[in-house]
């Protein structure tokens, strides 16, 4: 039941007994307003700003309507705010405002001590409490923060901390609160002040989500149905590690010999370049025209199907960008699909140092052509899957279909990519067979995308961009109400500063081998990092860590059914199923993967030994059976054996006990 109560001068409104909105002259509910906007883009970076700002803010106000499942409120000369109850949540839009205001904002009360997760996938900082959060879908940058990696950093758009590729509008709080505003504008979330959050958005959200719940499951699993929950993964997906390779053919073979020799169970090979490849800057990437490189991958239908008849799928890459030197760019141009320029010509973007044009996906027809390119050329030829790269480009001052704002279209381009994949896929007649993963996103996204992964990590030990980085990421993805979710192994971006060891390669496995999909990526510079096949102690460690990722695929396919059901996500922070111990909610380097397993992974190089923190419950060690009854622990870590508990009373404890006694030794 809703219920308004007047104070002093202003309002109290409450969601069954619990305070959602407070308003008074001093410290108001709402202010709207107008600015312009400044912005600078380098590659996938960019640097937003406002000025000419000015707001109105809301005063004086009176009650319209009043209900117990609707309210009406009046605030004079500004706007109409209705606040209607549905499933549980308060659902807030506005009215009868003047449409030349491009500003908003909201305060909303907050708790004192209390936490704040989500915001999409945050690398830096998990708890956002103390501080603010900005939103907008870009280039996580190889490097970021303060110091000399950033500034070295600029040809790879070394970035901000805040910067990240799959933001959301979208948080929860330590006291079984959830929000969620319904824009695709910028926003700016203020968690500073301990008694107030205030949400800023760069245009008027269509709808405002605020709901309560009993704990925190309930609270993330709203909000996960709120912006939507992603698709089953298809049976397959645990038959085996997803190899990435790349090189041509003959590559592929040689490095798929040398890891199924090695006892390493291949479900999948991954496969960047094959439409080709092409010099970029220092390093190369793929060829961006999604058909198959004919002196890399000679007759590669043939081959995918070879490759199925041994129980292995191909899984390839794409992006919504062409290389304007490329077959389906003079298409795409000639049909008026691409992102223009003011002057109708095609906007072409400096990507990686090669010019390519970006299709317009809001225009009806470039949707429907680029989802015919993927039927054809990927799923028509064999594949299985994809890597949906790419989407946070769009570029500020573009001209797009239809005359809408580039900078509102910004954050919706991605999820529309999303979308145009999984309808491709549906189209297809593939539903039940196929799949893809994103990098980029915005609320909605998870609509679609089978699987999201870490985007572009650096390949080594760094806290900010490398292994250590991906634990908070994963887990404030997982508290924004997306699911499935994994990591490069061993990482992406190579540097003067950084490079793939073997350890890091072994640490960044153990890692993997307890989340939902376990695959490599042999790195923008395959030469300098370390691969799975470079020597016999990584091609034992990698056979040992995937064959216990393979022995886990009924609780991988468990955790992902819960995830359908409840919204609670495969890799979750444990505080989630520990409330009652709030020293928990600092943790950002361990967590759990489903209800039963705790993992703490090693973090830095050199470990032998490694720390964990135990909820208070029953656990046993997984490779030595010792039992702890929670608090820290430091225990052995030797490369191959990562810190990894289980719950005693556990349903699937008989499997994870079988795994230490059949699990490859090394």
């Amino acid at each position: 039941m809703i219920q308004l109560d007047a104070v002093d001068d202003g309002f109290v409104i409450s969601l069954n007994g619990r305070r959602a909105l407070l308003h008074s002259a001093r410290v108001p509910l709402l202010e709207l307003g107008t600015a312009e906007t400044s912005a600078r883009q380098r590659g996938g970076a960019y640097k937003l700003g406002e000025r000419r700002l000015s707001v109105v803010k809301a005063k004086a106000w009176k009650l319209a309507t009043a209900r117990d499942d609707f309210i009406d409120v009046e605030f004079d000369g500004l706007a109409r705010m209705a606040i209607r109850e549905a499933g549980g949540a308060l659902r807030i839009s506005l009215s009868r405002y003047d449409r030349a205001f491009n500003r908003f904002m909201m305060r909303l009360p907050a708790t004192p001590g209390e936490s704040v997760f989500g915001c999409g996938e945050r690398s830096s900082r998990l708890d956002l409490k103390g501080s603010i959060a900005p939103l907008w879908s870009q280039e996580r940058g190889v490097a970021k923060g303060r110091g000399l990696a950033p500034l070295l950093s600029k040809a790879r758009a070394g970035g901000a901390w805040h910067a990240t590729s799959l933001g959301q509008p979208s948080f929860v709080t330590s006291e079984r609160s959830y929000v969620h505003v319904g824009t695709n504008a910028r926003c700016v979330f203020d968690f500073r002040r301990p008694r107030l959050t205030a949400l800023r958005c760069w245009a008027i959200p269509d709808e405002l989500v605020i709901g309560f719940a009993d704990d925190m499951p309930a609270a993330v699993g709203a909000l996960s149905a709120i912006t939507g929950r992603q698709p089953a993964l298809p049976p397959w997906t645990w038959d085996g590690v997803w190899l990435g390779v790349e090189g041509g053919m003959a590559e592929l073979r040689r490095k798929l010999d040398a890891t199924r020799r090695a006892g390493i169970p291949v479900g999948a090979v991954w496969v960047r370049d094959w439409s080709g490849r092409v010099r970029a800057g220092s390093s190369s990437r793929p060829r961006w025209d999604w058909r198959y490189d004919r002196e890399l991958y000679p007759d590669l239908p043939a081959e995918i199907a070879a490759l199925a008849s041994d129980g292995i799928r191909f899984i390839g890459y794409a992006n919504p960008y062409l290389d304007v030197d490329g077959e389906l760019y003079a298409e795409a141009s000639r049909k008026g699909f691409c992102v223009k320029r003011d002057d109708g010509s095609d906007y072409q973007l400096a990507a990686q140092a090669r010019p390519a044009a970006m299709v317009d996906l809001f225009n009806p027809g470039a949707f429907s052509w680029i989802k015919s390119v993927l039927i054809r050329e990927l799923l028509g030829i064999g594949m299985a899957g994809w890597m949906a790269d790419a989407g946070e480009h769009l570029p500020v001052d573009a001209a797009l279909h239809g005359d809408r704002d580039p900078l509102l279209a910004h954050n919706e381009y991605p999820a529309l990519w999303a979308r145009a994949c999984a309808e491709a896929i549906v189209e297809a007649g593939k539903g039940a067979e196929a799949t893809f993963f994103c990098r980029s996103g915005w609320a909605g996204s998870s609509r679609h995308a089978g699987a999201f992964w870490a985007g572009d990590r650096t390949a080594g030990w760094s806290r900010r961009g490398g292994l250590p980085s991906v634990v908070p990421a994963s887990l404030s993805l997982g508290f924004s109400g997306a699911g499935i979710w994994h990591s490069d192994i061993g990482g992406d971006a190579t540097t003067a500063w950084a490079r793939r060891s073997d350890e890091c390669l072994m640490r960044w496995a153990e890692t993997a081998a307890f989340t939902p999909i376990m695959r490599t990526h042999e790195g923008d510079r395959p030469e300098t990092n370390a691969q799975p096949w470079s020597n016999p102690a990584t091609l034992a460690h990698f056979a040992r860590l995937s064959s216990v990722w393979s022995a886990l695929a009924p609780y991988h396919a468990e955790t992902l059914a819960e995830y359908a059901s409840s919204g609670l996500p495969p890799i979750r922070h444990s505080w989630l199923h520990y409330e009652d111990q709030p020293e928990l909610r600092v943790l950002a380097n361990q967590y759990l993967y489903g209800r039963d397993l705790l993992v703490a992974p090693v973090l830095e190089p050199g470990a032998e030994l490694s720390k964990a923190v135990l909820p208070s419950d029953h656990w046993v060690h997984l490779w030595t059976s010792r039992e702890f009854m929670g608090g820290e622990v430091t225990i052995e870590a030797p490369l191959g054996y990562p810190p990894v508990f289980y719950r005693a009373a556990s349903p699937w404890a008989s499997l994870f006990e079988s795994l230490r006694r059949t699990a490859r030794k090394l």
